[in-house]
């Protein structure tokens, strides 16, 4: 379905003002970009995050929608669990097929670190349902602290830079490779910066066949160290230095979805964030370069895996 911005703009929200997020977080732009790409029902569960925290607040809520927020690791098995028994109520005829969407949010914490083996089990087990990680590459809710999507050399209150360590040590993990490896229909990654690809991904995500995954960059003014008018430019320049390239594999097969005219160097990027400003020290500088090579890796192989080489 094509997205038209006019009829977006007639769309009753399903995320509504007056949620606790920060000022220039990215999450309530993305949550309500996919949402207004989905016209059918939805159903959300929610990990612990910043978003169960920003938008339930005992006695309000932010949401429209039916929303669960269960334990920080099994959002997804929660609305996996909703799925089937809607699936087995609808076979059995005791309720009418409303056409229900099923999706969990979770950031990369519960993702690619806590709930990594729930949601593995649950694209195992086929059920008919879209996870969406909002990526903001640290566990922002709690203190921000480092996870697997930290990246290397970023500066956060468990890998903290100091005159010899240069932040987080490791590479982030590859976590939408992952999911491509479990062989699902669809699988992709986004950005807020293309708002029109975020949203056509998503609604091929809750029209899959089956288990879906949608892995979404979202910058952090507390956890980036950038101002809060920054985010979509920043996630702009994520795409366009080729650190998070928008791409899908949808039933095996891989796309790319944008290829810059000119692929800009990752210290553009790097510089607007306060979270590598000690990786522009002498003697860390070498940081910055590592940080190049494995970008300029993983694009080529990439480029490879989409026939675009």
């Amino acid at each position: 379905m094509a997205i038209k911005l006019k009829e977006i703009a007639n769309k009753e929200e399903r995320l509504v003002a007056g949620h606790r997020f920060c000022a220039g977080c990215a999450e309530p732009i993305l949550t309500r970009q996919i949402l207004n790409a989905i016209d059918d029902p939805v159903v959300l569960s929610c990990a612990t995050s910043c978003m169960e925290i920003a938008t339930s607040i005992y006695p309000y809520s932010s949401w429209r929608v039916p929303w669960i927020h269960s334990a920080f690791e099994n959002a997804s098995s929660t609305i996996a669990g909703a799925e089937a028994m809607y699936r087995s109520l609808v076979r059995q005829g005791k309720i009418e097929d409303r056409g229900l969407k099923f999706i969990a949010f979770g950031g990369d914490g519960a993702t690619y670190d806590i709930g990594l083996q729930w949601i593995s089990g649950c694209f195992e087990r086929g059920h008919k349902m879209m996870y969406v990680c909002f990526d903001n590459e640290a566990y922002m809710n709690t203190g921000i602290q480092r996870s697997s999507a930290t990246p290397l050399g970023a500066h956060t209150t468990t890998s903290p830079a100091g005159t010899v360590i240069p932040g987080k040590q490791q590479w982030r993990k590859p976590l939408t490779e992952i999911f491509a490896a479990h062989h699902i229909p669809y699988v992709a990654q986004a950005s807020p910066s293309r708002w029109r690809d975020l949203m056509n991904k998503a609604q091929k995500g809750v029209a899959a066949d089956g288990p879906a995954f949608l892995n979404v960059i979202a910058p952090c003014p507390r956890g980036w160290r950038h101002e809060p008018e920054e985010a979509i430019e920043l996630a702009k320049l994520a795409v366009e230095t080729c650190y998070w390239p928008l791409y899908e594999v949808e039933n095996g097969q891989w796309k790319l979805n944008f290829k810059p005219r000119e692929k800009k160097p990752i210290i553009v990027w790097l510089e607007r964030q306060g979270r590598f400003r000690h990786l522009f020290q002498p003697q860390f500088r070498h940081v910055i370069d590592e940080i190049q090579a494995k970008v300029d890796e993983e694009w080529e192989r990439l480029l490879e895996r989409c026939g675009e080489a």
